[in-house]
């Protein structure tokens, strides 16, 4: 059985003649599925590292656990090697707009996927690679204090809802503005 790097290793090599016929180098780089630095919270779909901050002078690619199909794979990795043919030098700037629109990238560049004719080539190379040996994580998305509602007050009359900052609650429940009676209390208060 092949492992989930070994795909993606294989991945790389299929997608550096999509750089190459465009005149970009794809420059030797390490390839693992694991979370970008901003951890869980699926803001990040991959990561690209510069050479400068690993050990053996490689750029380091990370794939977020949670992509649920082999293309979205393939289409953040490719995302990811124009950072690395960039050596992360450029963020989502003018060098980097350029090599990604290019080789066939498209949208806003903190985004940006496959265009059409991309889309075909990596739905290509998908097939050549067989299916990607991964099982999606599903990332239970959990609420900082879980189970624990903001403290708050609300104007029985009118409506009007207001969150409150924690070093108030002991002064208690504010006067609603509208209609200058004391609001009633929501959420938990004994934080």
């Amino acid at each position: 059985m092949i492992l989930r790097e070994e795909w993606l290793t294989k991945a790389v090599h299929q997608i550096i003649p999509i750089f190459e016929r465009k005149g970009y180098r794809v420059p030797p780089v390490k390839v693992s599925i694991g979370f970008p630095s901003s951890g869980s919270k699926g803001r990040h779909l991959g990561q690209c590292w510069s050479t400068k901050s690993s050990e053996d002078g490689l750029n380091q690619i990370f794939i977020a656990p949670h992509l649920p199909s082999a293309i979205e794979v393939l289409d953040t990795l490719v995302h990811e090697l124009v950072h690395a043919v960039d050596d992360c030098q450029s963020g989502h700037g003018e060098k980097f707009k350029k090599i990604a629109n290019d080789i066939g990238l498209k949208g806003p560049m903190r985004s940006a996927g496959a265009g059409e004719a991309l889309m075909k080539d990596l739905e290509q190379i998908s097939n050549l690679l067989g299916n990607f040996p991964h099982g999606m994580l599903k990332i239970q998305r959990v609420a900082s204090n879980a189970g624990i509602k903001r403290p708050g007050a609300r104007c029985s009359t009118c409506g009007y809802e207001i969150v409150m900052l924690k070093k108030y609650l002991e002064v208690g429940a504010p006067l609603c503005p509208k209609n200058h009676g004391i609001m009633v209390e929501t959420g938990e208060w004994n934080i």
